[in-house]
């Protein structure tokens, strides 16, 4: 277990999930690189593997990334032959994304490297060990996300 800086001492679990983020980021990078894919990226194409023809809109929304990083990442993707952008024919300024036969053909390589990922992850754990950490990860990230309001600002 590395040495937890003094400041942190307090924030013991919030300093191991930084440090658990910040490593497996890193490798899911290096994985990504050997495919010629940047981070994030690949939760795109997952969205539109499901689902293909989504919004600008509604990928940002389904991956919780802002506005300019999508931006970037579809500009990038596109360039790389991945997808398509276009106006909606509803409406001009919405812009539609689509797979193109490359980016379609990545799915089963980015589901390996999913794979890959998770059992590289997983290799110190027991399987209930994993599957306690799923449900701990999750409850973590609701409690983060549907903060309620201190109790003085609530009353």
């Amino acid at each position: 277990m590395p040495r937890i800086p003094t400041t942190a001492s307090k924030g013991p679990m919030s300093y191991a999930i930084f440090q658990l983020a910040r490593a497996h980021r890193a490798h899911a990078a290096a994985l990504l690189r050997a495919m010629d894919l940047h981070p994030g990226q690949e939760l795109l194409l997952m969205q539109l593997f499901d689902r293909d023809g989504q919004t600008q809109s509604e990928l940002l929304e389904s991956v919780g990334l802002d506005h300019s990083t999508v931006s970037k990442s579809l500009r990038r993707m596109q360039d790389a032959g991945l997808l398509i952008r276009e106006p909606a024919a509803h409406d001009r300024r919405v812009m539609v994304v689509h797979l193109t036969d490359k980016g379609r053909a990545m799915r089963q390589p980015i589901a390996a490297l999913w794979q890959t990922l998770e059992e590289t992850s997983a290799r110190n754990l027991s399987e209930q060990q994993a599957e306690s950490f799923v449900d701990t990860a999750y409850a973590i990230a609701e409690a983060l996300t549907s903060r309620a309001l201190p109790q003085e600002e609530s009353e």
